[in-house]
């Protein structure tokens, strides 16, 4: 039997899951979460939002062409909680995004790439490179 896509897969946005996520999130960084998240959703009416990875992530919302959702073609950034001090974001197709000013890190076979951020004004300081690389992704949705 094949397994029912979700909601990433669909392109279809869940903010009240990310709301009811965000509501009993503890975690030392969470004024980076809530910072970041309106963030991205200020860059796109495209961009939405649901719980995966244990986590708050971004995808496209629009039309594209049918694809493996084993691709994460939809993906954009997913957070990671792992640290308590540092607040990761996996862009697990970032290898394919401009990147002038080099905030993503690693190279990953995969494609995934990462950004790292230790407080608010950390995200402010980076905030333009930051949209850019959101922006870039977004303009490879096909």
């Amino acid at each position: 039997m094949a397994k029912k896509e979700n909601n990433l897969a669909l392109g279809v946005s869940e903010s009240e899951k990310v709301d009811a996520y965000m509501a009993s999130l503890d975690h030392p960084l969470k004024d980076c979460v809530i910072y970041l998240r309106q963030l991205m959703l200020n860059v796109s009416k495209q961009i939405g939002e649901g719980i995966y990875w244990n986590a708050p992530t971004f995808y496209y919302c629009g039309q594209m062409e049918a694809f493996d959702p084993k691709t994460y073609k939809r993906y954009i950034v997913g957070l990671n909680f792992y640290k308590q001090d540092t607040l990761r974001l996996v862009f697990l197709r970032g290898a394919s995004a401009e990147d002038p000013q080099g905030l993503l890190e690693g190279d990953y076979k995969d494609g995934r790439r990462l950004i790292s951020f230790k407080s608010v004004e950390d995200i402010k300081s980076k905030e333009k490179a930051f949209v850019n690389i959101v922006k870039s992704l977004l303009a490879q949705m096909k």
